[in-house]
């Protein structure tokens, strides 16, 4: 574990622990910046904890974490514990995306995906939640997506994922609230994060089936619209941190709420055909 002073300037008067996974790069690394700007403890996590330096330089810490690896999780956990005493939000961040089509999507590279982007999560709650119902308070954000909303062809994986944490997050409020545990949803829409550049080489090295070659060159040419800064998604966060009473999901950034009413209002066929004709 890597530690440095707390950042220096105005703080409240309670600051709280916090534990974010993927904190490496993207959203995660920004929100992890933007707390500890704010005053909290904050502790980042990722494989890659050379890539986290800047939060040591703005006062924060750093752990190493790999969420498929069950030890690695346990051992972050309680390095944050036996620091501070308490966690008071852990923000399950980690994630990435699969793509290409099911037939060509080997099955160790979709369990890969679960592993990290379900189980991973899933563990991590699983973990933090004693210390939670001990302290009577805690809050957990799971990064969820639009693409828990919407589905896009070549995305069945990713997209699975993404649903599944928007259920079990819903259901697990069910279970936690009344012992003082908040649960909340974060679903970006559109985010500049090099996403673009990480979906073409997806696309590049799963692509396989010549069956599918149009939605793949229709998915790798479709127009990059304008993308939100990873900012927008910290200052959702921030929100659902400090609320007193925070809303369930939090919708941030370029096409969050669109999406969201059209999926909901169109009919499933519908919807398909405007979502195919923006991969033609």
């Amino acid at each position: 574990m890597t530690t440095s002073h707390h950042a220096t300037g105005p703080k409240r008067s309670a600051p709280k622990v916090i534990l974010i996974t993927g904190a490496s790069s993207g959203i995660g690394q920004q929100s992890a910046l933007d707390l500890i700007r704010e005053g909290h403890i904050v502790y980042g996590a990722a494989r890659r904890v050379e890539a986290m330096a800047p939060l040591i330089e703005a006062g924060g810490h750093t752990l190493a974490l790999d969420v498929t690896e069950d030890a690695s999780m346990v051992a972050a956990v309680q390095q944050v514990i036996e620091a501070e005493g308490r966690i008071d939000v852990l923000i399950n961040n980690a994630g990435y995306a699969t793509y290409g089509a099911v037939e060509d999507i080997p099955m160790e590279t979709g369990r890969r995906q679960l592993e990290v982007n379900i189980m991973g999560l899933a563990r991590m709650t699983q973990l933090v939640l004693p210390h939670m119902r001990a302290q009577q308070a805690g809050r957990i954000l799971n990064i969820s997506s639009i693409g828990g909303t919407i589905h896009t062809p070549l995305g069945a994986w990713y997209h699975g994922t993404k649903f599944f944490v928007e259920g079990f997050t819903n259901a697990l409020r069910l279970e936690v609230e009344d012992k003082g545990i908040q649960m909340v949803l974060i679903a970006p829409g559109l985010i500049d994060t090099g996403f673009s550049e990480v979906l073409t080489k997806e696309l590049t090295r799963n692509e396989k089936e010549p069956a599918y070659k149009p939605l793949y060159d229709g998915l790798r040419n479709a127009d990059a619209q304008a993308q939100s800064a990873p900012g927008t998604v910290s200052k959702a966060i921030s929100k659902a941190i400090s609320a007193r009473h925070p809303k369930t999901i939090y919708r941030a950034g370029k096409y969050a709420n669109l999406l969201y009413v059209l999926r909901r209002l169109l009919p499933h066929r519908v919807f398909d055909k405007m979502v195919l004709s923006m991969v033609k």
